[in-house]
Formats: C-alpha cells, sequence, structure tokens
C-alpha cells in the first residue's frame, strides 16, 4: 500500500508531501489545477519514462519518493532479494531526474537500475489513465489472471512439472541420439582408443602415487643416507628405547617414597618408549620400501609416461581416463546392442508426453469453464456502468504444438466488442479513455480477491457520465476500496462523495509571480463545499450544499 507520496520540484510542484490510507481516496479540483501532474510524479517513481519538461523551471533537478508497505508475501520481496536489497516491512523507492534529462532511482537508498524500478513499480501500483494503462492491457497477464480466478495454480503447477519432465527427457533422448550417431560414424577410432586404453589399465589416483614414488626412487640415496643416520642415532651407544626403559624402572623402584612426584614422570618415560619403538619399526619400514635398482625407476617412468600421454591425447587428465575408458565401452556396446539405450529413452520421452498432455488437456478444460465464468461476472458489472452494449469475451485458444510450454497448451486473451454486432478486440483496443477505465473497473471488482497489486489508481474513470451511472462508479470503487487501496482522480460528485479520505488540488499564486499546485486534505466541512462546488459550479448555493449532503450520506 502507498504510504505516503513526496514530490519535489515537479512543473507546477515545488514541494509536496501526501500521505494516504487504505481504502478509497479521490482528488478533484478544476480542471488544469495539476491533477495529472500527481499521476505524473507517481508514475516517475514507478519507473515510468523521464522526460526533463517535467523539472520546474529554474530548478537543477526533481525529485519524488514514494514510501510503500509491503505484506510479507508479496512478490516484489523474492526480485529484491535476488538483488541483494533488503526487503523490510516499508520501501522507499526514489527517482531523480536533471534539467538536462539524466534519471537516477533508488530502492531503499540503493542505487538501481530503472528497469528494475519499474519491475518493482508495476507489482506494487497499478495505473489506469485515459490514454495508458498497464496489467490487464497486457495480454501476456491474461492466462495468469484466469489461472487464479479459476483457483487452477495446483492445476497449472502440475502441469508445468510435467512440462520439465517431458522436456528433460525430450533431452536425454536427443542427446542419446547424437551419441550413436556420433559413434557410429567414429567406430574405427573407438575402438582403436578402447583397445589402447583396455591395454594401459588406468587406475584412479595412479598419476599421485606413480609421481610420488618416482620423487623417492630419484632421490633414493639421500633417503637411505637420512634414514640410516636416524636409526643410527636410535640405536647409537645403546638403543634409546632400552634407555627410556631403564630410566622408568628406575623411578618406579622408589615411586612409592616419592608421593605423586613422580607418576608424571615415569608415564611420560612410558609414552616415549613406546613413541620411540615406533619410530624404529616406521624407518624400517620406509627403509625397506626404497628400491635403489636403477630399473625400478625406469619401470616407474615408463608407466607414469605413458598415462600421461595418453590423457594428453584424448585431453583430459589421468584420472578421466578411467571414465573414458567406461564411456567408451558403453558407446560401444550401444553400437553392438543397435542402441538399446535409446529405444528405452525414446521409450520414457513419449510416456513423459503422453503425461504432460493428460495434465495440460485437464487444465485447458478448466480454463474454458473458467473463462465462462468470468465473462459471466464481468457481464453483470456492466450495464450498471453504461457498458450495457458491450460484451467481454475470454478467449481461450489452443496454440500450434511449437508454442506449447510449461503454461499448457492455451493462449488466453481478453476480448471486447463495445457495440452489437462488432467483432471482439483486444482489451487495449477500446478508443474511449472512459470506456477502457469503467471496463478496467468492472474487472478489477470481479478479480480483487485475487490481486497481488495492492495500490489502483483510476484517472477520471467517470469519463462522459453522469447521474446514476456515475454513482454505479462510485458504489463499484467503493467496493474495490473496502480490499484494496484505491486512489480516484474524478470530476463527478457521485464518485468524490464515496471516498474516505478526499483531496483538492489547485493552483495558488506563489512568490515572484509564479504559479504553484497544491494539493489539500480536506475535512468533512471543507468536503462538503468542495462536493456542492463539483455540483453547482462557481456560484454554490444552499441547496448544492444539501445535495452534497445526501450524497454524502448515502
Amino acid at each position: 500500500m502507498l504510504v505516503s507520496l513526496a514530490i519535489r520540484d515537479v512543473v507546477l510542484i515545488e514541494r509536496l508531501d501526501l500521505a494516504f490510507d487504505g481504502g478509497l481516496s479521490v482528488f478533484t479540483g478544476e480542471t488544469g489545477a495539476g491533477k495529472s501532474i500527481l499521476l505524473d510524479s507517481l508514475g516517475l517513481v514507478l519507473g515510468a519514462r523521464a522526460d526533463s519538461g517535467l523539472v520546474r523551471h529554474g530548478q537543477p533537478q526533481l525529485a519524488v519518493t514514494a514510501q510503500i508497505d509491503l505484506s510479507p508475501a508479496h512478490p516484489a520481496r523474492a526480485l529484491l532479494a535476488e538483488q541483494g536489497i533488503a526487503a523490510e516491512s516499508e520501501l522507499v523507492l526514489r527517482r531523480v531526474v536533471t534539467a538536462d534529462g539524466r534519471s537516477r532511482a533508488f530502492v531503499n537508498d540503493q542505487p538501481v537500475s530503472v528497469g528494475l524500478l519499474r519491475q518493482i513499480g508495476d507489482g506494487l501500483v497499478e495505473i489506469h489513465g485515459q490514454f495508458e494503462s498497464h496489467g490487464l492491457l497486457d495480454s501476456t497477464t491474461h492466462l495468469g489472471v484466469l489461472d487464479a480466478f479459476g483457483a487452477l495454480i495446483p492445476l497449472a503447477t502440475s502441469t508445468a512439472q510435467a512440462w520439465r519432465g517431458w522436456r528433460e527427457a525430450a533431452k536425454a533422448r536427443s542427446e542419446a541420439e547424437a551419441l550413436l550417431l556420433k559413434s557410429r560414424a567414429e567406430e574405427e577410432t573407438l575402438r582403436t582408443a578402447a583397445t589402447d586404453l583396455e591395454g594401459l589399465g588406468p587406475k584412479l589416483g595412479e598419476d599421485t602415487s606413480l609421481a610420488e614414488r618416482r620423487a623417492m626412487l630419484m632421490n633414493g640415496e639421500k633417503l637411505i643416507e637420512a634414514l640410516n643416520a636416524a636409526q643410527s642415532a636410535l640405536s647409537g651407544r645403546g638403543e634409546v628405547e632400552t634407555s627410556l626403559r631403564s630410566a622408568q624402572r628406575a623411578l618406579e623402584r622408589v615411586a612409592d617414597r616419592a608421593g605423586d612426584r613422580l607418576g608424571p614422570v615415569i608415564a611420560a618415560l612410558d609414552r616415549a618408549a613406546v613413541e620411540t619403538a615406533e619410530a624404529v619399526a616406521l624407518l624400517d619400514r620406509a627403509s625397506a620400501d626404497i628400491d635403489l635398482d636403477p630399473r625400478a625407476l625406469e619401470t616407474v617412468e615408463e608407466r607414469l609416461f605413458a598415462l600421461r600421454a595418453a590423457a594428453r591425447k584424448h585431453g583430459t587428465d589421468v584420472d578421466g581416463l578411467v571414465a573414458l575408458q567406461r564411456d567408451l565401452a558403453h558407446r560401444l556396446s550401444q553400437l553392438e546392442g543397435g542402441g538399446e539405450d535409446l529405444t528405452r529413452l525414446a521409450r520414457s520421452e513419449q510416456a513423459a508426453r503422453l503425461a504432460y498432455l493428460e495434465a495440460a488437456r485437464t487444465l485447458s478444460k478448466a480454463r474454458t469453464e473458467a473463462a465462462g465464468r468470468l465473462d459471466a461476472a464481468v457481464a453483470a458489472e456492466l450495464p450498471p456502468l453504461k457498458l450495457d452494449r458491450a460484451a467481454f469475451h475470454t478467449r481461450v485458444a489452443a496454440r500450434a504444438e511449437a508454442d506449447w510450454g510449461a503454461d499448457g497448451l492455451d493462449g488466453v486473451e481478453f476480448l471486447v466488442a463495445t457495440n452489437p454486432g462488432t467483432p471482439p478486440s483486444p482489451l487495449g483496443k477500446i478508443a474511449s479513455g472512459g470506456e477502457l477505465s469503467r471496463f478496467m473497473l468492472a474487472l478489477k471488482v470481479i478479480l480483487a480477491g485475487i490481486s497481488s497489486t495492492p495500490t489502483i489508481v483510476f484517472d477520471e474513470v467517470d469519463s462522459g457520465i453522469g447521474g446514476a451511472v456515475a454513482a454505479a462508479v462510485g458504489d463499484r470503487l467503493a467496493q474495490l476500496g473496502s480490499r484494496l487501496q484505491v486512489l480516484v482522480v474524478t470530476h463527478s460528485p457521485q464518485v468524490a462523495a464515496r471516498g474516505g479520505r478526499h483531496y483538492r488540488v489547485a493552483k495558488r499564486d506563489a512568490e515572484g509571480g509564479r504559479v504553484s499546485t497544491t494539493v489539500d486534505a480536506l475535512d468533512s466541512s471543507a468536503r462538503r463545499e468542495e462536493i456542492a462546488r463539483m455540483l453547482a459550479g462557481e456560484s454554490i448555493t444552499d441547496q448544492a450544499r444539501a445535495a452534497a449532503d445526501s450524497l454524502m450520506a448515502g
């Protein structure tokens, strides 16, 4: 929900700070007072295209800041997380445009691209104006809207899972088929390589073990010399272990006369003797492992160099030769077996395709039924909005197989015929801005329960209507406001009277003979006067005030 909007130096607005509540808020004022500037400012902070002409004359830049109350489950949180932006309970969007046309965007004081700002803004506020609109006018959103309206998300999810299963099975079959064809073309080369590797017999870890043994054999004389010196030191002038044990036994004979003082010493001597014995054993084993025979070094080097040469030849490392040998054996097995794996994968692919078609056709049937319910619900909303000659139709059309996807077999589009006998056209092709806004209002009333967009803005949704029709528009806006935050720019007293909060937009003379746009939140008395002005014009009569009271009471 939009909590506040701060505007600085936008056309006629020098400084403006607005606070908003939930429900229905209305903006009224004379034509040309600057209501469109408010919408332009809101559009800017939501990522609309910047225009340097919006910068107030004589100022270096404009700035617009919007504070949004972000619900815990709103989809924008996932988008923010992807960008590494902390998603707190309140989101602050800011847009700065300089007089030379440069634009900067910020989310929670972190600089972002205008494209990202627009992505975030599209999910937070939906604007329906006289000449442009978002959201439902984008036909790519219609399929998702219909699924949400019809409570078809579980069916859509299972269809998407079946699609992924089919695609994975098709990929596996395609890769196996390509590999089999390649193997047939390279059969002689494969057999030669497999024979060579079979003769070589590579083993995992062999490269490392051979390299270590080679290094030891190359330095065998120095190693033997060092080992001999160590053994001499341990056994010279009496073995070290023997000396340690003698010292241990001497202390043990008098230990009971020294209290606890000699216990730790005896234990340390015991450990030292054990460790010394182990060291001597390890030295003996290491000495036995060192082979000074020059032929041993030659054998190790021949084996190591052969493995490394084979690895270079096949573009892998020595350990990779083991996997390569298995792969070659598998490919040759497939050739000899006539492609048994390919047959099995083709059967799996066909089964996955049938599973997808079953899920997708179930979803298509459910979509057709949901489309009928949506059409009926919208049709019931049209007559009170002076759209009784119009018709709304949800087209669910089968797509070509090349266009099937995770979302199923269907294309979905909302169509409208504004007059009997005329063919239905896409929703965005409605020529009249007022008719378009009323169609959008009817749809929004029906779809309010499934919308993730918390704020909707209507610009002059009452254009070209009055009386009972305007009252019907006001009633539906109030209904919508009971579930979402709704902001409406209106010239209709019937609509204005239904607002929970009323703002008056006006132009006033500022210092230096300049004109400035102001926006005032009206109390009940001022609101009555404004609605009376809308009814009577410049000369507000007692009858107009009484009529205003009647509208406000209704």
